[in-house]
């Protein structure tokens, strides 16, 4: 493998068409495509300015670098590839890509970050503003996730989450086959108009979480005293709640089993009543 290092580039893509190359201690400054249409690369400890950095590149590994601000849309079309110990400014990362590897990374605009991937794995990531991270994307596995960006997981199909702290609005919508575990899951309206969707350990905070859904499991979960109206139109639910649930609102079918239910509502509007709900040691009621 050949090496190029400790040079600056600029203009319009300099390195295109590069394969089999060590990239070390380089700048990408102006221009757009500094490196496009590449193969087989390595780099490391360099900065990226300009836009559209890195397009149509694949088998590629990417070490302690920086993206600028500037550096928008910069990694997009490039399958196989790995991502270790970077610091990320710009945002639109991360598009119409496959096999991706995330590690130790921190993004600190995630605004449409992460679309249409299909099979990342993230270890360790940090997500900061912006909206709509990991849209339509396919197979993902997270171990390690701490983000405040708004909307999250949304149109996505087999998903597993780890040890996450997501703090965000409209989460995990319109999902199918989701399981989250020991995790933190605050902000409104959760899990809506999705199905298959597999809640473990996790603690739930926010207005009307897991509405209008499917197949919806929780065990051994938690949730903050401001979380009502929860389970409005559910179906096949099974839900073991620890502690208290403030309130329960026009589950359709399923069981739902907690230390103790604040209040259970059905309005005009129920589909069903068929939904067994009870604290445990008492007698249940549908």
């Amino acid at each position: 493998m050949d090496r190029i290092h400790d040079l600056t580039f600029g203009g319009e893509r300099p390195l295109f068409g590069t394969h089999d190359v060590l990239l070390d201690n380089i700048t990408i400054t102006d221009g757009e495509s500094g490196i496009k249409c590449c193969h087989d690369l390595q780099c490391r400890d360099s900065r990226f300015y300009g836009k559209y950095p890195w397009w149509h590149v694949d088998r590629s590994l990417i070490t302690g670098c920086y993206f600028a601000p500037e550096s928008r849309s910069a990694i997009w079309y490039s399958n196989d590839m790995v991502m270790r110990d970077c610091v990320i400014d710009g945002p639109k990362f991360f598009r119409e890509m496959r096999n991706l590897t995330i590690e130790n990374v921190t993004i600190n605009d995630a605004d449409e970050t992460f679309w249409r991937v299909n099979g990342l794995k993230v270890k360790n990531l940090t997500l900061h503003d912006g909206t709509y991270p990991f849209m339509f994307c396919n197979d993902i596995y997270v171990d390690g996730l701490n983000s405040d960006s708004k909307y999250v997981f949304q149109y996505c199909k087999n998903v597993e989450v780890h040890n996450a702290k997501i703090t965000t609005k409209d989460s995990f919508w319109e999902c199918d086959g989701v399981t989250v575990y020991d995790s933190e899951l605050d902000g409104e309206y959760l899990g809506w108009h999705s199905k298959n969707i597999k809640l473990v350990r996790c603690h739930i905070s926010g207005e009307q979480p897991l509405c209008y859904m499917d197949n919806v499991t929780l065990e051994d979960c938690t949730f903050d005293a401001a979380c009502d109206r929860a389970f409005e139109d559910c179906t096949n639910i099974r839900a073991s709640i620890n502690g208290t649930i403030t309130n329960i609102k026009n589950p359709i079918s399923g069981t739902i089993v907690a230390d103790k239910i604040g209040s259970i509502t059905y309005n005009e509007f129920a589909k069903g009543h068929d939904c067994v709900i009870s604290e445990r040691n008492q007698t249940a009621t549908a």
